[in-house]
């Protein structure tokens, strides 16, 4: 069931995923907070470049396909006319303004979760305040007032010190509904803290265990035959009576957890390092925000401890995840690790590139088949003609490049860098352009005006198609390169067909390896603790 799609979620879930499918869906959509998300590469020096690739922007604008969505709504047999008169309502005030535009492609998605989720199931959708009261009326009509769980809070940073005129804002909101009465449901316990540790643990025996003296009588009214009894000339006080028969009392007895008081009470030692913890509660300020060791520099990357505490509760072994708005896969990672089944989509091709590499990183063994992803050069060629943007961005992650956009807009000759080391611990980079269309002889001789402008001594070409023999004079006119100090030589520029990816061929580089984070290795749960035949 493991599967990654690129593509529209809408057009996905739609095509692939059956009725009543999944078990649990975590979605963390783009905010309608009039910002851009960038990432933002570091030069070789550590320090950040004047370059940027844009992720995505999460202003979403009315367009044809939204008013085509709005239409869809007001007309599907799918859509409850409480649905439909709540969109009829926001339109009224909002117009057609970019709120009113998330509001109406977030419905139309959300009814199509509804659909593949089974009653079983339940549905985490990860919010900030720009938007979350407005999708929480989504949500009531969608799966019903009475399905709504929890309003989570995050806590998902410390402080924000620039603020002006106002609160600083350092939580996120999770909305948690169920589809039907009886969904999966696992009790979770957080630990208590240190405060509570003081308070209602502060003693210690000889071993530094810490203890509390707890009741060990109940009222009277809750006395069966058993409970009442004299225990070493102790008895409980007045309409009391004992909690436990006077076999468990002897037990306890004989194990030292029974405290003897001069005032002639009992009472039960109970240690801290037996409790589970407090159940968890709705308000999350135990997760921090994403670990410098666990950051793959992705804008909006969520820890996979916030995930795992989602998945846990809401999932068994076995069952299915569904995150439609993947990004850089933390989701994934987590259904992955606590062994359920996933289902990843993504609209860009660098968060999908992003999850495959991590995904290897982490569990070099997986497997999960890759969908709406070119597996051809027809496939490769339709993409560069529909979509040519994606297209450069496909064709980067090929080679493991990280992509490329001038932060001041236009075309520098750049649609990827690769980084790498010569044995002296000096840093280069790799220029790569992408053509999806034709090209010439003068194409080759303005990236090397590029890489003489950055200072680049190896340059790539990924192109669609096959280049001239004019183009292959022209790059091999370039010569060689040698890494200082080293022996081997690599072609000053190449050019690198798609036609020779789908064949098994690959550029001659030096060792890039280091040019996207790798993520560190993780452990299955099922692999810590692995099945010995016969004893199952």
């Amino acid at each position: 069931m493991n599967q990654l799609y690129y593509g529209d979620n809408l057009e996905i879930m739609r095509k692939h995923l059956p009725d009543e499918s999944v078990d649990l869906i975590y979605l963390d959509p783009p905010f309608n907070s009039r910002r851009a998300y960038n990432i933002i590469f570091k030069d070789e020096k550590g320090k950040r470049a004047s370059s940027q690739i844009e992720a995505f922007e999460d202003t979403w604008r009315w367009t044809p396909p939204t008013a085509q969505a709005f239409d869809e709504l007001m007309s599907s047999s799918l859509v409850s006319p409480q649905l439909k008169t709540t969109m009829t309502a926001f339109k009224s005030f909002m117009k057609t303004s970019d709120l009113m535009a998330y509001l109406t492609m977030m419905a139309i998605r959300l009814v199509e979760l509804h659909r593949v989720l089974k009653e079983s199931g339940s549905l985490y959708l990860h919010c900030d305040p720009t938007a979350s009261h407005y999708l929480k009326i989504l949500l009531d009509q969608i799966f019903g007032q009475r399905n709504f769980r929890n309003e989570i809070i995050w806590k998902r940073t410390s402080s924000h010190g620039n603020v002006k005129r106002k609160f600083g804002a350092i939580h996120d909101t999770i909305l948690f509904y169920c589809k039907g009465k009886e969904s999966t449901w696992n009790q979770l316990f957080t630990p208590y803290d240190e405060g509570y540790h003081r308070t209602y643990y502060g003693r210690k025996d000889k071993s530094g265990r810490r203890y509390t003296l707890d009741n060990i009588t109940a009222p009277m009214q809750r006395a069966s035959k058993g409970q009442i009894y004299e225990w070493k000339g102790y008895k409980p006080g007045p309409s009391r009576c004992w909690i436990y028969a006077i076999e468990k009392m002897k037990e306890l007895d004989e194990a030292g957890r029974l405290h003897y008081t001069k005032t002639g009470g009992i009472r039960y030692i109970r240690y801290l390092d037996e409790m589970e913890g407090v159940k968890a509660q709705d308000i999350w300020t135990d997760i921090r925000p994403v670990p410098a060791n666990e950051s793959l520099g992705y804008p909006t990357q969520k820890p996979v401890a916030l995930l795992e505490r989602i998945v846990k509760a809401s999932s068994n072994e076995g069952l299915v995840v569904l995150d439609p708005f993947c990004g850089c896969g933390t989701a994934i990672v987590a259904a992955e690790r606590h062994g359920r089944s996933w289902i990843g989509i993504d609209i860009t091709y660098y968060a999908i590139g992003l999850v495959k590499k991590r995904l290897s990183d982490q569990f070099p063994d997986i497997v999960f088949d890759e969908l709406g992803i070119p597996k051809s050069f027809d496939d490769a060629a339709h993409l560069a003609r529909t979509k040519p943007f994606q297209f450069e961005s496909w064709a980067v992650s090929l080679i493991g490049a990280q992509p490329f956009k001038s932060s001041g807009g236009g075309d520098t000759g750049i649609d990827g860098l690769l980084f790498f080391k010569d044995y002296a611990e000096g840093h280069h980079r790799i220029i790569v352009e992408v053509k999806g269309g034709g090209y010439q002889p003068k194409d080759i001789r303005a990236l090397k005006q590029v890489m003489i402008r950055d200072e680049a001594p190896l340059g790539i070409i990924i192109a669609l198609k096959e280049p001239t023999k004019g183009m292959i004079s022209e790059a091999a006119d370039m010569g060689y390169w040698k890494l200082p100090g080293g022996k081997v030589s690599y072609p000053v520029l190449q050019i690198f067909t798609i036609q020779d990816y789908f064949d098994g061929k690959r550029p001659h580089l030096p060792d890039t390896s280091g040019t996207l984070k790798e993520a560190k290795r993780l452990i299955r749960e099922r692999d810590k603790h692995p099945k010995i035949p016969g004893l199952e």
